[in-house]
């Protein structure tokens, strides 16, 4: 078990994981800590490997907190060819609903079919047969037509004119943040020594082999050595950044791809629950999700050279997304000053020289390890973080002389956080209307590993999601609610307000 409890006060946890980073040589050194790294190090963790986890900003500080919240079998990749993908989605979606129902929730979808559309009525049926039979029939739910009359009976806002009929199916929802930071905390309790704000400056070899890397504590300042049998390259969209510190001219091994979603108010919208549509600007598959008092509509799928640092939505993306939204749901009339907030991730796709058209581009992931020996992962999705672990895991055993440890994420369950009841002031909401309250901020703190505003609001709750005003009125509310916990004084507490505006105009503001 992890001598880093839960419950140690912020800075005195930081400096005890600092302690061991410097002072211990480990199995495994994940660098990254979105989904994919997170699921590396829990499950090398529960397999007995001692575990170093680092994240340059923030645990799911990335595209793992900027998705459209799905844990699906991949419905849309059906007409790419994609089948082997949707098969292990499909089980994978399988395994997080039985090992993960706190965190990953059923959701039934309505695809409505008008006339004159790209996918005709047949088409549908045959292609969620098809997606029921790659499930192995064990989804949530098999697929069933609807007719035009069932269709508005589920989805009474939808447009009528031109309606057919449809389809409902079934796929699985989930907070993307709170899944990552699970299997980072799960990790932790388990021996691994995990640090957000921890940046790696320089992988080191020695006999061309890669023994480690420099990380800097970005709060503290601070440098040192970590020293690794087997380093881990998980940061995604970062991934050739990491690749080129060994090798400058490394050719591209990430296809980096646009995804914008927008928040918008539910009652605006009228969607009952989540609805698959076709856009009316040009045909693409894309989604109406619930999310609470949100409708979340998306996403884009256009290939960007935007740095994943600087990635936003721009005025066409979110132009784009509404006008989509307002064809399907015609009473809705949503307009640019009805969205609540606009974001934008990159997807890391695998590169390929025939890549194309980003939305046809494949899904499936790679494995590699280069010259040095690093393990590196390119492309993947949120649904499918366990199995690449896995896999990544069983590679770096085997590197290591112990690939006879074998996995047991698919079978061990995996808990949310808790949230113990908390009476008195900090039961106070920290937005009214909203369902996070201080002391959903101090525990964040306490208890998460939190170590900024941004932190709190966006990752730890989704204050900065479901806000217009992203929570900035509150922030220095919530500032010295927690202070104590956190040790900041009243200049940091200063400090820490400016620096969330900062994070709020880097993700949220709509570009030109």
């Amino acid at each position: 078990m992890s001598s880093l409890s839960a419950d140690t006060p912020p800075v005195a946890w930081r400096e005890r994981a600092l302690e061991r980073l410097s002072a211990d040589t480990f199995d495994l050194l994940v660098v990254g800590g979105g989904i994919t790294g997170a699921g590396i190090a829990r499950d090398a963790a529960l397999r007995g490997f001692s575990v170093a986890l680092v994240e340059r900003d923030d645990f799911a500080s990335g595209t793992s907190s900027r998705s459209s919240r799905l844990i699906h079998g991949g419905v849309r990749y059906l007409e790419h060819g994609f089948f082997h993908l949707v098969f292990e989605a499909s089980r994978e979606r399988r395994i997080l609903l039985r090992t993960a129902p706190q965190l990953v929730r059923p959701l039934r979808f309505t695809w409505p079919v008008y006339r004159g559309a790209r996918i005709p009525r047949w088409k549908l049926r045959a292609g969620l047969g098809l997606y029921d039979s790659l499930a192995m029939f064990r989804n949530i739910g098999r697929h069933r037509g609807l007719s035009r009359q069932s269709v508005l009976a589920a989805e009474p806002a939808l447009a009528s004119d031109r309606l057919l009929g449809g389809a409902e199916y079934w796929d699985a929802a989930t907070d993307d943040a709170a899944l990552t930071l699970a299997n980072v905390l799960d990790a932790r309790e388990h021996g691994a020594v995990v640090l957000n704000h921890a940046e790696v400056t320089e992988l080191v070899t020695d006999g061309g082999r890669t023994t480690g890397a420099i990380v800097r504590d970005n709060i503290g300042g601070a440098s040192t050595f970590v020293r690794a049998r087997v380093t881990v390259n998980a940061t995604g969209p970062w991934t050739d950044g990491i690749r080129r510190m060994v090798n400058p001219t490394a050719e591209p091994a990430m296809l980096g791809t646009k995804g914008v979603h927008i928040a918008v108010p539910a009652r605006r919208v009228g969607n009952g629950a989540a609805v698959t549509m076709l856009s009316a600007v040009d045909g693409r598959v894309m989604f109406c999700l619930p999310a609470g008092e949100q409708t979340i509509v998306g996403t884009t799928d256009t290939a960007t050279a935007a740095s994943p640092d600087e990635v936003r939505a721009t005025r066409a993306d979110v132009e784009y997304l509404l006008a989509s939204v307002n064809a399907s749901f015609p009473a809705a009339e949503l307009g640019a000053r009805d969205v609540t907030a606009a974001w934008a991730g990159i997807r890391p796709l695998v590169s390929t020289k025939n890549s194309g058209d980003p939305a046809s581009a494949s899904r499936e992931h790679k494995i590699s390890a280069g010259s040095t020996g690093v393990i590196a992962i390119s492309g993947g999705k949120l649904t499918t973080y366990r199995l690449i672990a896995e896999q990544v895991v069983d590679r770096a055993a085997r590197q290591i002389g112990r690939g006879s440890v074998r996995c047991s994420t698919a079978i061990r369950p995996l808990q949310a956080p808790p949230r113990p009841p908390v009476f008195g002031l900090l039961f106070e909401p920290i937005v009214e209307g909203q369902q996070w309250t201080l002391s959903d901020a101090t525990r964040a703190v306490q208890n998460e590993m939190a170590c900024t505003l941004a932190d709190i609001l966006v990752r730890r709750t989704k204050i900065a999601f479901a806000s217009r005003d992203h929570g900035i009125p509150a922030a220095a509310r919530v500032a010295a609610a927690v202070a104590r916990h956190a040790g900041w004084d009243a200049a940091e507490c200063e400090r820490q307000v400016e620096a969330y505006r900062a994070e709020v105009a880097r993700i949220f503001t709509i570009d030109p």
